[in-house]
């Protein structure tokens, strides 16, 4: 398969990975509607559920296939038969079935969580690939904890799984524990020592444990991988998964990476505030991109410098992400500029020497009153006409 070398697939597992979070479970007709939404949004790949896991995620998977056309419908296993046997009903109906079978590739997954020994677990990773391959052509290969594995024990797997028929090779950051560098370089490895790379696609799958999920997604794509997973919101087990709409908008942002995706950004804002709600997981007001407060200017030295050109504090327009516009926000820290623009917005057009008035009495009234709104303002104007 010959693919864009500039083009960075989006695999959303918001539905397998971000459902995973305590409370945030979703019906299969809730599941459907999202999985429509993402679609929309342009996502390639849509991670619907864990077949063998429960009833209602097997039936997610099936009616998921049933519901969209033009994104892979994916269904995770882990590597043994019965899951992918599941896994291949599940997809029976999907246009783009994948499978997305995997082992723990570190050491302490060898040990710890499979009581193994690398050869039988590289062994066990082959076979799953193998396996899977008779039934689905496209076959995405998860090595958990590779953000730990020994580098060259990592490299022998992935090319072991990719002679296997693995289309995809995702490098897991499992536990969110890399560094940046640590982690592009280990990508960088694989793309320079295995030799058979260029049959697959490297993924990036990086959770937040460290705050570095987007650091990291960056990091393996500047180093040759060309998918990146994560979620709507970030959302996933423990401290999340990588934000689909951070690593879109970096990318915008900094062509400089000659990189793109095929995503529409302007419906993140949407899909972000339907994701909170279904999933009842409240989007915390910094949030980067789709954060009620990503685009709100309150130091009077930013709406100063906003108000004479976006561009001083902006690097992302709002409505490139479907957000409504950005917000000059009134609080004691704001300056006149601020205030003016406020004023005028509401038809009220001053003088200097007015301005200066009531700029004294909005200061003081917002060191009481935290939330300035249209109704205080139209008060302090009607104050100084009635004084006069």
């Amino acid at each position: 398969m010959i693919h864009d070398p500039n083009r960075v697939y989006v695999f959303d597992t918001t539905l397998r990975d971000g459902e995973q979070v305590p409370g945030c479970q979703l019906t299969t007709p809730e599941k459907i509607d999202i999985a429509r939404e993402l679609e929309a949004l342009g996502v390639d790949i849509i991670e619907a559920g864990f077949p063998v896991s429960s009833p209602g995620d097997f039936m997610s998977v099936v009616e998921i296939s049933k519901a969209v056309k033009d994104p892979i419908v994916c269904a995770l296993t882990r590597a043994n038969k019965m899951d992918i046997d599941v896994a291949v009903e599940s997809l029976k109906y999907a246009k783009r079935p994948r499978i997305h079978t995997g082992i723990g590739a570190s050491d302490t997954h060898i040990k710890l969580k499979f009581n193994s020994t690398r050869d039988e677990i590289l062994e066990r990773a082959v076979s799953a690939v193998s396996y899977a391959k008779k039934s689905v052509e496209d076959i995405e290969f998860y090595a958990e904890d590779a953000g730990r594995a020994d580098i060259e024990y990592l490299a022998k797997m992935i090319e072991a799984v990719i002679a296997a028929g693995a289309t995809v090779v995702n490098i897991p950051d499992t536990n969110g524990y890399c560094l940046p560098d640590q982690y592009g370089s280990k990508i960088k490895y694989l793309k320079e020592n295995v030799k058979n790379i260029d049959k697959a696609i490297i993924s990036v799958h990086c959770h937040n444990d460290l705050g570095l999920a987007t650091a990291n997604s960056i990091a393996g794509l500047q180093n040759g991988a060309r998918q990146i997973e994560g979620t709507i919101n970030g959302i996933g087990e423990r401290a999340g998964n990588t934000s689909i709409e951070e690593v879109v908008m970096i990318l915008k942002t900094h062509q400089s990476l000659n990189l793109y995706t095929q995503v529409n950004s302007r419906n993140f804002y949407e899909m972000s505030r339907m994701i909170s709600t279904q999933m009842r997981m409240p989007v915390q007001p910094n949030k980067a991109i789709v954060g009620s407060n990503a685009f709100a200017h309150s130091s009077g030295i930013h709406q100063d410098g906003f108000l004479k050109n976006r561009e001083n504090y902006e690097i992302i327009r709002p409505e490139d992400v479907g957000f409504p516009s950005a917000s000059i926000v009134l609080t004691a820290r704001s300056g006149r500029h601020a205030l003016k623009f406020h004023l005028e917005r509401l038809g009220h057009k001053l003088e200097k020497t007015e301005l200066d008035e009531i700029y004294k009495r909005f200061l003081t009234l917002a060191d009481s009153k935290l939330d300035i709104n249209d109704d205080d303002l139209t008060a302090l104007v009607a104050y100084r006409l009635v004084k006069n």
